[in-house]
């Protein structure tokens, strides 16, 4: 459910508790409770009586949550149960939130263990509702959703649309594992980039010489799909220009699909005015065929060598730097394969008028290309650099915008 690129050790050591209401997609929460403890949380349960009825204490136990609470007044648990996970959480998730328990959150009922501990925590609450369609769309239900979207320290994660169990199809599925556990984890960041309006690209772009072949590189984007998460997990509005890539991203970054280098330039100069940070971590084809073929070569007609022109792309960052002002701030990335890359990575930084270039050595073991760690050293103009050292992507990526917030 985590890819080993997202793996982030922010919030290793926090407390998360996680509510489970009466829903099928109760035994989702069995794969929550594992991928939050793979981020470094500890994670503690409640289960209303209805959820206890889909997996039992004794399973979320055994994946390590603890404490597990079920009864408003077990014996086996402290007299204070009821304020534990809000004194001691940093967030608390309902993941499956039933019909029943938004009803009692929006009108402040306490008569379960789960809505009592609800009701008394003053952290931020994470709400993903699962329920037959009737259910969701039913005015009662949607009243007091609206109700508790007014809150202050309430989230809530709407459904996803599709069939559900007993075969009915609309908008009641819980959403996606993904969308769970980062917008969990949002909640649960420093918004230290609040406000801030921060343009990424990346990926590869491909420069198609007839309808199937193309001149690419092999970038996964997965550097860039690490800006842009951590910067979203930090507060910012994040927009992304894509290449063709497959790396997933919160619903709550818009992304703007392109192929070519051209389309990337054209998205880029068109969303630059209106950021506050670029951060330009797209491998860019620096050239293009110098033509394009309506009908697929064919190896028969080419029996010797295949030669083709090449043509320069447009310098998406160099562009950038020519457009900024003053309160604007310009991050670039430099992929090298020499040892010596230092010089070469200041004078890009100088030319292309950038308040940051993060480099790395592409062909060092661990990092470039499609790894889920990278090696790294961020450079500033002033004449600051800092060496980060192997970690996944995630990590590198939000020690970079430490750097950045600091400098």
């Amino acid at each position: 459910m985590i890819p080993e690129h997202y793996h982030l050790s922010f919030a290793l050591n926090f407390r998360l508790h996680i509510g489970i209401c009466g829903s099928i997609a109760a035994y989702k929460a069995l794969d929550l409770c594992r991928s939050f403890q793979k981020l470094g949380l500890q994670v503690g349960a409640s289960l209303t009586q209805a959820g206890s009825k889909f997996i039992t204490p004794l399973a979320v136990t055994a994946l390590g949550a603890d404490p597990v609470y079920t009864e408003l007044f077990s014996p086996h648990d402290g007299v204070y149960a009821h304020l534990e996970p809000g004194q001691t959480s940093r967030a608390f998730l309902v993941a499956p939130a039933s019909a029943n328990t938004l009803a009692k959150m929006a009108n402040g009922l306490a008569d379960t263990m789960l809505s009592c501990q609800l009701l008394a925590a003053p952290c931020p609450v994470i709400i993903a509702p699962a329920m037959n369609p009737n259910l969701w769309e039913a005015e009662a239900t949607q009243e007091n959703v609206g109700r508790l979207r007014q809150r202050e320290n309430i989230t809530i994660i709407p459904p996803d649309s599709g069939h559900v169990a007993c075969g009915d199809q609309g908008t009641g599925r819980l959403a996606s594992g993904p969308e769970l556990i980062w917008n969990t984890m949002r909640c649960m960041a420093k918004p230290d980039l609040f406000g801030c309006k921060i343009l990424i690209n990346l990926g590869p772009t491909r420069e198609f010489w007839d309808p199937v072949r193309f001149w690419s590189n092999p970038s996964s984007g997965k550097m860039g799909a690490a800006m842009a998460l951590t910067a979203w997990l930090r507060g910012a509005e994040v927009h992304c220009v894509c290449g063709p890539t497959e790396q997933w991203l919160p619903q709550a970054i818009p992304c703007t699909r392109v192929s070519s280098a051209r389309e990337m330039y054209d998205a880029c100069l068109d969303l630059w005015p209106k950021a506050d940070i670029g951060c330009l971590a797209a491998a860019v084809c620096d050239f293009r065929p110098g033509s394009f073929s309506e009908q697929k070569f064919k190896k028969n007609n080419h029996q010797g060598d295949l030669n083709i022109s090449f043509s320069p792309n447009p310098d998406i960052l160099r562009a950038l730097g020519e457009q900024k002002k003053r309160h604007q701030r310009l991050i670039g990335f430099a992929a090298e394969s020499e040892a010596d890359y230092e010089p070469m990575v200041l004078e890009k930084m100088a030319r292309k008028k950038l308040d940051c270039i993060v480099a790395n050595r592409i062909t060092q073991q661990g990092t470039g290309f499609g790894s889920p760690t990278n090696t790294v050293t961020v450079f500033f103009p002033a004449g600051q650099r800092h060496s980060l050292h192997s970690m996944s992507k995630a990590d590198v990526a939000w020690k970079i915008w430490d750097l950045i917030c600091t400098n």
